[in-house]
């Protein structure tokens, strides 16, 4: 498949899941893909040798999706390696605290409601889902608008969806990454 020739997409936390899945997708449709990774540079070096064994460009990107200087060195990185971006697919979040995916119960805040919740997993949450999202944007809109073409993705969930006793400030990050992307369309629905 060739539909996605010559055009060049990043995908934020495609080191594995869904992100993975996507960026093998993309690449499949003759994408050059990058992907962001915050600590599983194994899981990113698989997906890039599965990209590259199959005749497709990739490359792996380290970003710490709670930093915005690495978001945006990321995505100058990506743009610099693929010669542009024509795609950006925010994909980096999950229900994780500030302990990281290695912590019990995959990293899932302690307690993890709408009041009790630490304030680092707080942070760490809203970071991960809806910061990380905001900031790619910011980062990769302004060339889209100034070419007038262009395509963003961004991931949300149906945790954002309903109100839910545990995982509240994932389903909380969740929802407005819902609400940012109608915001963001209507803000770049003019320029294409």
């Amino acid at each position: 498949m060739t539909e996605l020739a010559g055009k060049r997409a990043l995908v934020t936390g495609g080191s594995r899941g869904i992100g993975a899945a996507i960026a093998l997708a993309l690449a499949e449709k003759g994408a050059a893909v990058a992907i962001t990774y915050e600590r599983s540079a194994d899981r990113a070096a698989q997906v890039v040798d599965a990209i590259e064994n199959k005749g497709g460009k990739a490359v792996a990107i380290q970003a710490d999706s709670g930093d915005p200087a690495a978001i945006q060195r990321s995505v100058d990185e990506a743009a610099e390696k693929l010669g542009g971006l024509d795609i950006l697919v925010n994909n980096a979040g999950g229900d994780i605290g500030a302990k990281g995916v290695e912590a019990p119960k995959a990293g899932k805040p302690e307690r993890n409601d709408a009041i009790f919740i630490g304030e680092d997993d707080l942070r760490t949450v809203l970071d991960r889902n809806l910061m990380t999202c905001i900031l790619a944007c910011r980062e990769v809109a302004p060339d889209m608008i100034e070419r007038r073409q262009g395509s963003i993705v961004n991931l949300g969930s149906i945790a954002g969806l309903t109100g839910v006793a545990q995982g509240a400030i994932y389903a909380a990050a969740k929802a407005a990454v819902h609400e940012y992307t109608r915001c963001l369309a209507a803000t770049l629905r003019p320029y294409g």
